[in-house]
C-alpha cells in the first residue's frame, strides 16, 4: 500500500465530487465526503479490477447501497479510468452516463444499480453466493450508510448472509453518525451496531474510516476470516475535507454555489486530508 499516493488520490477525488456537485446544482456532499478514503482504497489497492473490462466474469464486486454518495463512486472510477473525467461535468444531466443514483446499465463500472435504500446488502448477498456456487474467487465489497441500518431489509439480509457463510462478503459501514433528519441516536438509535452483527453471526471490526493503515488492515482480516461475512464499522466524518461541511447535517443533500465551491476547493487544495 502507497499511502501518501492514496492520500492524493482521495484528495482529488474530493476535489471531483465538490466540482460535480457545484456544477449539478444538486446532490449529496456530506456522505460522498465521508466514504472517499474507503473507495479510493479498495478501487486503487485491494479489488482486483480492469478498467478496460469493466464486465470481466472474474472481477471484485461492489454494492454502493448507500446510492446517493454516488458522487464518490464516479469520481474514483473515473481516476481509476473507467470513464473519461470529462463525463464527471455530466452529473445529474438528461441524457449522461451519471445520474444522480447509480445506474448499472449507464455507468461503466457500476455492478448494481441501487438508491433505494436497504436493499444492496441482499444484492451483495447474491453475488456472494453466486461466486460459492460457481467456485470463482472474487469478493464482494458493500457499502453501507449508517441511516441505512433503520431499513428492516437490512437485517434480513445479514442473517442470510451469516446463514449461508458468505466470507467472501465484506460490508462495510460508512458511520458518519448524520441522516438527512439529524443524529441517528435521534431519528432511530441504530446502536450498538457491533453487538447486533456480532449476534447475527457476523465478524465485526471496528476503524477510524480516514485512517488508510486501519482501512487496509481491517481489509485484509476480512479476507482472513472463514465461515461467516465481515462488517467493517468505519467510523467517519460527514463532508470530511471541507471545514464549513464537516459534522453539518445540512450538506446531506445540498450542493455547493460558486462561491462555496472555491472556499472547498482551495481547502482541499491546500490540506492533507
Amino acid at each position: 500500500m502507497d499511502k501518501e499516493f492514496l492520500k492524493q488520490k482521495a484528495k482529488e477525488v474530493r476535489i471531483d465530487i465538490i466540482n460535480m456537485l457545484a456544477e449539478a446544482g444538486s446532490g449529496h456532499p456530506g456522505g460522498s465526503l465521508s466514504c472517499s478514503d474507503i473507495l479510493t482504497l479498495l478501487y486503487f489497492d485491494k479489488m482486483n479490477v480492469k478498467p478496460d473490462n469493466p464486465k470481466w466474469e472474474d472481477r471484485d464486486r461492489l454494492v454502493l447501497s448507500k446510492g446517493h454518495a454516488a458522487p464518490a463512486l464516479y469520481a474514483v472510477l473515473a481516476e481509476k479510468g473507467f470513464f473519461p473525467k470529462e463525463e464527471l461535468k455530466t452529473l445529474r444531466k438528461l441524457g449522461s452516463i451519471l445520474q444522480g443514483h447509480p445506474d448499472m446499465k449507464s455507468t461503466p463500472g457500476l455492478d448494481m444499480t441501487t438508491g433505494s435504500l436497504g436493499q444492496g446488502l441482499s444484492a451483495a448477498n447474491g453475488m456472494a453466493l453466486a461466486g460459492k456456487l460457481d467456485k470463482k474467487g472474487y469478493r464482494v465489497y458493500v457499502i453501507l450508510g449508517d441511516g441505512e441500518l433503520q431499513e428492516g431489509q437490512i437485517w434480513e439480509a445479514a442473517m442470510t448472509a451469516a446463514h449461508y457463510k458468505l466470507d467472501n462478503l465484506t460490508a462495510i459501514l460508512d458511520f458518519n453518525g448524520l441522516q438527512i433528519d439529524g443524529p441517528n441516536r435521534e431519528v432511530k438509535n441504530i446502536e450498538p451496531v457491533n453487538e447486533k452483527f456480532k449476534a447475527f453471526g457476523w465478524h465485526v471490526i471496528e476503524i477510524d474510516g480516514h485512517d488508510f493503515d486501519q482501512i487496509d488492515k481491517a481489509i485484509e482480516e476480512a479476507k482472513a476470516t472463514k465461515g461467516k461475512p465481515t462488517l467493517i464499522i468505519a467510523h467517519t466524518i460527514k463532508g470530511k475535507g471541507v471545514s464549513f461541511m464537516e459534522n453539518q447535517v445540512g450538506w446531506h443533500g445540498s450542493a455547493p454555489n460558486e462561491e462555496q465551491r472555491q472556499k472547498a476547493i482551495q481547502e482541499l487544495e491546500g490540506s492533507g486530508v
